[in-house]
């Protein structure tokens, strides 16, 4: 990743936690401060002129919606005063996250001689040159705190020189470069707290800080060198933070002088040589990590004494694991995975640890009957190791456990049951080892992971498997399972990923589920008879089918070729005939060893029959099928509207007095399903308008309608507000076209319209009603209840899986405006994405406004719209990410001026500071959920990353939720 992506990936603390570390006497002034919103009688101190004078300058560059300038500048929100003597004077700003650029302000903010406190992070601000900090800039004399995290500063460091009270200093997510480091930050001799991280420092570590430094972090950037002896002379020094750099060399062993150290992060630098043993002499360290680096030697034997959360994965050391490394009571969080670690895991582990990484080790030995008693462990990564013997049934005692990797060693025996039964069992891997015995008939309700492939399984298939209804993933190739395939495959609700290969499976291949996001379905080298069922037509999401190595016979359904998402089809070493249906050009087919299947519909993507299409014929192809498709659509809309009344006139007959209906220009029926189209009239849902009390929702967008037809079925009507043009409704064949195209469309988990009209100015799309309100109502409703954990997770499941759907649409389906607010429930854990059609027919060049302002709500929007001008597939993830926090933290977008994404990054690179991200009311209710709701806060911090390369695709942010430990 280039470092613009990295920098931006986990923006480090913002002034909300600088405050915390500020001196006692910071903020405490010679009279107490006048609140934010309490007025200022005439008869109460007043401030003078000059500074009145001077506020109201800086209130013409944030803006008057901001302030009130009739009002007095004290009961500004961010504004704080003091008294003094018999006046007032600011002595605190805070414009964190107001979207200023306008570098004038500066110039204003200088002359206020009293100010202790300036926050201007979030911001957009990208010139500090020397004009707006001068040497003659009275602000400088008393500035205690000075905040400019989050902006686009490029400039060097000696532009903020001068500054002899500052104590806090943030920087953070800029661009700030420096020549000489170390000079820079001797400028500052106060200075307790200094945050440079993710900017563009090279050079070496600093040492010329005054001694009096509590916390420093320079992570993100690109120092080099080793690390100086220098830094071990600060005696007061808490937090040390030189991760993400290219430092290397050996890191001293003088920790010991650093008596008041509680976090030290080196990770993701090039150290090398021995973890110093002092470490294990602070008795105030709680949190130490090292990982990827390239540090070899032994483990310190003690340095697990007094730290909590330790990790050196993904260095060199070697030798055993100490005997009593794991069983300090303190300890919660050890990974060390990949290494080349050696010997016996060690049988008694902390009743306080919760999460144990060993993998990619080279431990031998059997697994600790030992090893669940008194602990709490919800984690368990094993795997990729030599262990063996039996899997301990003790193991069971585990009762928090969360996920159990086992894979890649060398057990033997059959899996105990008590594992199967674990009730907060979310992910089982077990694969890669000597397994035998049947598989077990009970799993966990959780379970969405389960890996058994690769062993010695016999026995059939358990029929209860497929009913778990959380279950995504199942690997269970490369064993000697056989008997039929469960008919109950067919009531799988979430399955993504089948893998059943290289078993002795027997019988037809049953019913398809038609309802989940199947990506993968593998039933290879069995001995599986009959046709192929027509039923995996409904597998939309289908992109690898294997089949291949069977005795299957009959003809290949045509409707394999309209799988949308399908790359790969392995149909090889059966008994099929016919003819191959047509199929995609991208779909890379095998068909040999079917003497009586014939490649004879001009599929030129087989591996039997390699080459390549030349480019014009594909686009001749594509343009071909496309005006047949067109074709079609209109023939069928002729078709659908002579025989079943498609096209109404609207009759005034029965509206209120005073009220009248726009005349209806065109309305159709998208919908095939009979029950829709014998229950939809579109005049019903025209009247439902003239009555406001229909009303049941407005959005940004749009206004919905609560519609009875004649039947008694209810429908839901939504009008498009196009009052200010930036609808494209003029172009009523297009909009047709495009509302039909994604009336096509079927996930439970997107409203899909069933029918639209068109009037002379507006639109309406027709749902099915079923509306419980929205996500937002939900979470922000003013309802006493708290919603738990289970419904908030269905929540961002159901909102991942339609996302991905569209997204996965062979013409991807962007949402222009994704937030809680436009996402309906049909029941507390059912979502539904909605206003899916807005980016077709909105157009932002007629709108007055800027792009980004259209393009989603505030708080929503992620920041490279405001240059892009761009609707993209990342810029939704960064809105999805957005609704993860919310459900994570019960917050809403934005909370007084301070968007929510922007605040959990700033906590984001402190995992201490995690605890203040999540609702504590929902991750208080147990261990599990706590640990669960951390992974996914670890999801949505990856959605919401600055730069939208680092952003992952919803694909595989679904996958990460379905695995979330």
């Amino acid at each position: 990743m280039d470092m613009l992506g990295r920098r931006r990936y986990c923006p480090f603390a913002s002034h909300g936690f600088l405050l915390l570390i500020l001196l006692p006497s910071l903020f405490l002034f010679h009279h107490a401060p006048v609140a934010a919103g309490a007025g200022a009688p005439s008869s109460e101190p007043q401030l003078s002129s000059t500074q009145e004078a001077i506020m109201v300058n800086i209130s013409s560059v944030v803006g008057n919606s901001r302030f009130n300038t009739t009002s007095n500048p004290c009961t500004w929100s961010g504004v704080t005063c003091t008294r003094s003597g018999s006046s007032l004077v600011v002595t605190n700003i805070t414009l964190s996250n107001y979207g200023i650029s306008d570098s004038s302000i500066f110039a204003s903010i200088c002359r206020i001689q009293t100010l202790q406190s300036l926050d201007l992070s979030r911001n957009s601000f990208t010139d500090l040159s020397t004009q707006f900090f001068p040497p003659s800039c009275s602000m400088k004399e008393d500035l205690r705190l000075l905040n400019l995290s989050t902006n686009q500063l490029r400039h060097p460091l000696s532009n903020l020189s001068g500054f002899r009270q500052l104590e806090v200093l943030d920087l953070s997510s800029n661009f700030f470069t420096s020549t000489n480091l170390s000079a820079d930050l001797g400028s500052f001799p106060k200075l307790r707290s200094l945050n440079l991280s993710s900017n563009e420092l090279n050079g070496n570590v600093p040492t010329s800080m005054v001694d009096s430094l509590v916390e420093l972090v320079l992570s993100g950037n690109q120092l080099i060198g080793s690390i100086p002896s220098g830094l071990f002379r600060y005696e007061n020094i808490t937090l040390l933070d030189l991760s993400q750099n290219n430092l290397t060399g050996h890191v001293l062993n003088e920790f010991k002088s650093l008596a008041k150290l509680e976090t030290v992060l080196l990770s993701g630098n090039k150290l090398s040589g021995e973890i110093p043993a002092s470490l294990s002499n602070v008795a105030t360290l709680s949190r130490f990590a090292a990982n990827q680096n390239n540090f070899t030697g032994l483990i310190p034997s003690w340095i697990t004494k007094h730290v909590r959360m330790l990790d050196l994965s993904y260095n060199n050391l070697n030798g055993t694991i100490p005997s009593d490394f794991l069983s300090h009571p303190g300890l919660q969080s050890v990974d060390l995975t990949s290494n080349q670690l050696e010997g016996p895991i060690p049988s008694y582990l902390s009743p306080s640890l919760y999460r144990l990484r060993l993998g990619g080790n080279r431990l031998r030995g059997n697994i600790s009957n030992s090893i669940c008693n008194g602990t709490e462990l919800a984690y368990l990564e094993l795997d990729n190791n030599q262990l063996t013997g039996n899997i301990p049934s003790e193991l069971g005692k585990c009762s928090s456990l969360s996920l159990l990797s086992l894979a890649s060693n060398k057990l033997n025996g059959s899996m105990p049951g008590t594992i199967s039964k674990l009730q907060k069992l979310v992910v089982l891997k077990l694969q890669n080892n000597s397994l035998t015995g049947p598989i077990p008939d009970t799993f966990s309700a959780h379970l969405s992971i389960l890996n058994l492939s690769q062993n010695s399984f016999s026995g059939g298939i358990p029929s209860g498997i497929f009913k778990l209804p959380k279950l995504s993933n199942l690997y269970l190739q490369d064993n000697k399972i056989n008997g039929a395939i469960p008919i109950s495959i067919s009531s799988s609700k979430s399955l993504i990923e089948l893998n059943l290969g290289d078993n002795a499976l027997d019988g037809t291949i049953p019913t398809m589920p038609s309802t989940v996001s199947t990506s993968l379905l593998n039933l290879s080298h069995n001995f599986l008879t009959g046709p192929i069922p027509s039923s995996i037509n409904s597998l939309s999401g289908l992109e690898i089918l294997d089949l291949s190595h069977n005795k299957l016979s009959g003809e290949v359904p045509a409707s394999l070729g309209s799988l949308p998402s399908l790359i790969q089809l392995v149909l090889s070493y059966n008994n099929l005939s016919g003819y191959l249906p047509r199929f995609g050009q991208n779909v890379e087919i095998d068909i040999k060893g079917n003497p009586d299947l014939v490649n004879g519909t001009g599929n030129n993507n087989s591996t039997s029959t390699t080459g390549k299409k030349n480019p014009h014929t594909v686009v001749i192809i594509i343009f071909t099928i496309a005006g047949a498709l067109v074709g079609l659509c209109v023939l069928a809309v002729i078709v659908m509207m002579s025989l079943s009344k498609r096209i109404y006139r609207v009759e005034d007959e029965g509206l209120p007095a005073g009220e009248s209906v726009p005349q209806i220009i065109n309305g159709c029926l998208i919908t095939m399903n009979s029950i829709h189209t014998s229950a939809i009239e579109f005049t019903k849902a025209m009247e439902a308008l003239s009555n406001h009390q229909n009303i049941f929702l407005k959005t940004r967008f749009c206004t919905y309608y609560k519609a009875v037809m004649p039947n008694g079925s209810t429908y839901s009507v939504k009008k498009l507000n196009s009052s200010d043009k930036i609808f494209q409704i003029g172009n009523q064949e297009k909009f047709s076209r495009e509302i039909e195209v994604l009336g096509k469309l079927t996930n439970s988990n997107v409203m899909v319209p069933l029918a639209y009209i068109l009037t002379v100015d507006s639109a309406y799309l027709i749902y099915e009603h079923a509306y419980k309100g929205t996500v937002s109502d939900l979470l922000h409703g003013g309802k006493s209840d708290v919603i738990d954990w289970p419904s908030r997770y269905s929540i961002a499941l159901g909102v991942a899986q339609g996302l991905t759907f569209l997204h996965g649409c062979t013409q991807p389906v962007l949402l222009l405006d994704l937030s809680t607010k436009t996402i309906h429930l049909k029941s507390t854990n059912e979502p539904q994405i909605g206003d899916i059609e807005l980016y077709k027919i909105i157009d932002p060049s007629r709108s007055t406004g800027s792009f980004s302002t259209i393009a989603g709500t505030v708080g929503y929007i992620p920041p490279e719209y405001a240059y892009t001008m761009r609707l993209t597939m990342t810029g939704n993830v960064y809105s999805f990410g957005v609704i993860l926090l919310e459900l994570l933290t019960g917050k809403p977008s934005v909370s007084d001026g301070i968007e929510l994404a922007k605040w959990a990054l700033s906590l984001s690179a402190r995992p201490d500071q995690w605890e203040q991200i999540l609702d504590t009311r929902v991750s208080g209710t147990s261990i599990a959920v706590h640990s669960q709701m951390l992974s996914v806060l670890n999801i949505a911090l990856a959605c919401v990353a600055f730069s939208p390369d680092a952003r992952p695709k919803m694909r595989n942010v679904l996958r990460m939720l379905f695995n979330s430990k």
